[in-house]
């Protein structure tokens, strides 16, 4: 073979490796830019970084087949008004108080479409969209779970309120900040 052949072999090798190395650092990027923290939660919890990808390319792809819809104008109020009955009763009522913030974040999750059964599956849904608000629903749902049996304080209780709170306004908003537009 002339060197020529065998330098032009040797370009199309090293250029096809770039080619791949960009696009696996882009798929990363864009992985760690719409799970934020639940990115490196996720990382941290798998036997290694492309396992740990691969799991959040599988929920985008589950997500993706999910019939989730924005609320009425007229439902979100209504879960407002709810919002705001759940922490009156927190005065007198604290742990009954967290318990209904749960299931009011479960239900208004089943009206945006998100699947409701089980814990860790209801994480792994939300994470593709509200990713930057699920260590608020991991706390909240510690302290929900401990509640029952008078083992937490009434500021546990407190900030689960106000977890549960964060990613509740999330999914009221459809996932939007003010002035911010879905495309």
């Amino acid at each position: 073979m002339s060197t020529g052949i065998i330098i032009a072999i040797v370009v199309v090798v090293v250029l096809a490796a770039l080619a791949m190395i960009l696009r696996l650092a882009n798929r990363r990027r864009r992985l760690r830019e719409r799970f934020g923290p639940e990115y490196e939660r996720t990382v941290a919890a798998e036997d290694s970084r492309m396992a740990a990808e691969r799991d959040l390319r599988a929920r985008e792809q589950r997500h993706d087949e999910l019939d989730l819809k924005p609320l009425a104008s007229t439902a979100r109020q209504q879960y407002t008004q709810d919002w705001s009955s759940v922490q009156e009763h927190f005065v007198d009522r604290p742990e009954e108080a967290v318990g209904e913030a749960d299931q009011l974040v479960t239900r208004l999750m089943k009206e945006r479409g998100y699947p409701t059964e089980g814990y860790e599956q209801q994480l792994k849904d939300l994470s593709v969209e509200h990713g930057r608000t699920l260590e608020h629903y991991r706390a909240a749902h510690e302290v929900n779970a401990r509640a029952g049996g008078h083992r937490t304080t009434t500021e546990e209780l407190r900030g689960a309120m106000v977890h549960y709170r964060a990613l509740f306004d999330d999914l009221l908003t459809n996932g939007e900040r003010p002035g911010q537009q879905r495309a």
